[in-house]
């Protein structure tokens, strides 16, 4: 069974609305996140990669993480994390230390991630020193594990002493390594005591058989009906795989088609009527008949 703790669960790896000078669009952040909790997500990440996270400057972020609770209005119950890692500590820090104060439940930061040859004592030490500095009582963070994107792996001896460091604090680790093997070492050598969030659509189910506490995925910006279903089986003791299967399916189109922030943003306008949302620059927009054949694609998954 997958971990109880108190953040497990479905999250969307949230898009960011951008209006179309690039700039991020407040108004639209609200509605979207209802729609995501309208759609069965436990809460949603706020400025991971799917959110083009590192493309938006410290106020831009203050501006977001200010609205982004007037969700809980309508959805007590929807749970916000922010993505606030940097290669700054001081950033991280401050960035960490205000999405607290703006109601987030729970931060998800990446490694210092410039200085890619550094040894497990350097990043305890820089995670230790976040976590003392703006993780509050009730709080939890968890690292970002994505090692294609950053060039550094929180390894399994890292989040051991990290967590006996910070048995509360430490909450575990948003795992983007896509890397079945990592999700079974992680379940022999910490089971369920270690939050762990596959942030793989495609081993959502098996990470959930290797005591896995649920997801943080692109795909769920599209289909979170179908990871809660997963999840919802699977906690009911019965067998997913069917669902994951569709779930599958899905993913392996949208995989076709790069960068993964623009071929979803394109998608949700197509299928939910949301306003066409530009990615910002160095990412560029798909084309219309890239556009196209993603939306025959999945059109022909149902």
């Amino acid at each position: 069974m997958p971990t109880r703790h108190p953040l497990a669960g479905i999250y969307a790896a949230a898009l960011t609305p951008l209006k179309k000078d690039f700039s991020v669009d407040p108004e639209a952040i609200v509605r979207f996140l209802s729609f995501l909790a309208a759609r069965d997500c436990h809460g949603a990440l706020l400025f991971g990669t799917t959110g083009e996270g590192p493309s938006f400057s410290a106020r831009e972020r203050l501006a977001v993480l200010r609205v982004a609770r007037e969700v809980r209005q309508t959805y007590p119950d929807f749970r916000l994390l922010a993505g606030t890692g940097t290669p700054s500590l001081d950033e991280t820090v401050e960035q960490t230390r205000m999405a607290f104060e703006l109601g987030c439940q729970g931060v998800v930061v990446v490694p210092p991630y410039y200085f890619c040859k550094v040894s497990d004592d350097g990043l305890l030490q820089w995670y230790d020193l976040v976590i003392r500095r703006s993780v509050p009582e009730g709080g939890y963070l968890l690292g970002y594990h994505i090692p294609a994107q950053t060039g550094i792996a929180l390894s399994l001896d890292l989040l051991a002493r990290l967590k006996d460091a910070h048995p509360d604090k430490f909450a575990g680790l948003k795992d983007s390594s896509a890397d079945a093997e990592h999700a079974v070492a992680l379940a022999k050598r910490f089971g369920p005591e270690l939050l762990v969030l596959t942030g793989n659509d495609g081993l959502l189910l098996h990470a959930l058989d290797h005591h896995a506490g649920g997801a943080i995925t692109a795909l769920a910006n599209l289909y979170s009906p179908i990871l809660r279903q997963v999840w919802n089986i699977f906690i009911q003791g019965g067998d997913a795989f069917l669902a994951q299967e569709q779930l599958n399916l899905r993913r392996r189109v949208i995989d076709h088609y790069h960068p993964l922030p623009s071929i979803l943003k394109a998608m949700l306008a197509r299928m939910y009527a949301f306003e066409r949302w530009p990615v910002r620059p160095p990412l560029m927009p798909v084309s219309a008949r890239v556009e196209e054949i993603c939306l025959q694609e999945l059109h022909d998954c149902d």
